[in-house]
């Protein structure tokens, strides 16, 4: 799936290259050339990956990268470094400031798409275009198709959206203003009960195959999507 991703790169010709590249694969691209910049930018869109080059005019990618970690609406952003350094100990000091992974100069397009895939599917697997099926409930993120048991299942899209993001984090609670930030983005100013609507548009389009039962709702805490539902626990 489209995602945006930032690049931090002030060599602009490796710039170009790797914007090119991402356009042509489908994503939105955001472009900084220093840290300043790249702030700037995430201030007014949380991107879904950042590609940072290490060695930046003025503030270092490393010290950017920490940065990134050490800030509540920025920790979970996946990062990959870019930089010409390939000691052991450049790695490991790229990783331990927080990066996902880390790719040395020069790199080829292919490697790189590659790498974004991994790191996506490793930390925002909503954003892949991986097929998957959860208890007979089968969800075409390419296609935008959805089946129960074999049935064909009509949703809206922000219901498509809503259920992509719980089959590929199951199991775990999210808030609604944790889901409004990860299904509507955290720029999108809507009323959390906005969430409680989507979510009885969402059971509503499962009953056909017996979904709806594996939304669940978690008193006090939001909602949760189980391989394995209880009964009673869907009541709102």
């Amino acid at each position: 799936m489209s995602s945006t991703i930032l690049v931090v790169e002030d060599e602009p010709a490796i710039q170009e290259l790797i914007a090119v590249n991402l356009s042509f694969a489908g994503h939105k691209v955001l472009r900084a050339a220093d840290a300043e910049q790249a702030q700037t930018l995430i201030r007014a869109e949380l991107p879904d990956l950042v590609l940072l080059d290490w060695m930046l005019p003025g503030a270092s990618g490393v010290a950017l990268a920490r940065k990134l970690r050490g800030e509540d609406r920025t920790k979970n952003v996946p990062v990959i470094m870019l930089t010409a350094k390939g000691s052991e100990q450049d790695k490991v000091e790229g990783l331990e400031a927080g990066a996902d992974d880390y790719i040395t100069k020069p790199f080829s397009p292919k490697e790189l798409m590659a790498r974004i895939k991994a790191v996506l599917r490793r930390r925002a697997p909503q954003l892949t275009d991986d097929l998957i099926n959860v208890a007979g409930l089968a969800l075409d993120p390419v296609t935008h198709r959805l089946n129960g048991n074999g049935v064909p299942l009509n949703i809206g899209p922000t219901e498509f959206r809503l259920l992509h993001f719980f089959m590929t984090h199951p199991e775990r609670v999210f808030s609604r203003s944790q889901l409004l930030d990860q299904v509507w983005g955290d720029h999108v100013f809507v009323e959390e009960r906005t969430v409680d609507v989507h979510i009885r548009r969402l059971r509503k389009a499962l009953e056909p195959s017996r979904h709806d039962a594996h939304v669940e709702t978690v008193r006090g805490s939001g909602y949760r999507f189980t391989a394995h539902p209880v009964a009673g626990a869907q009541a709102d």
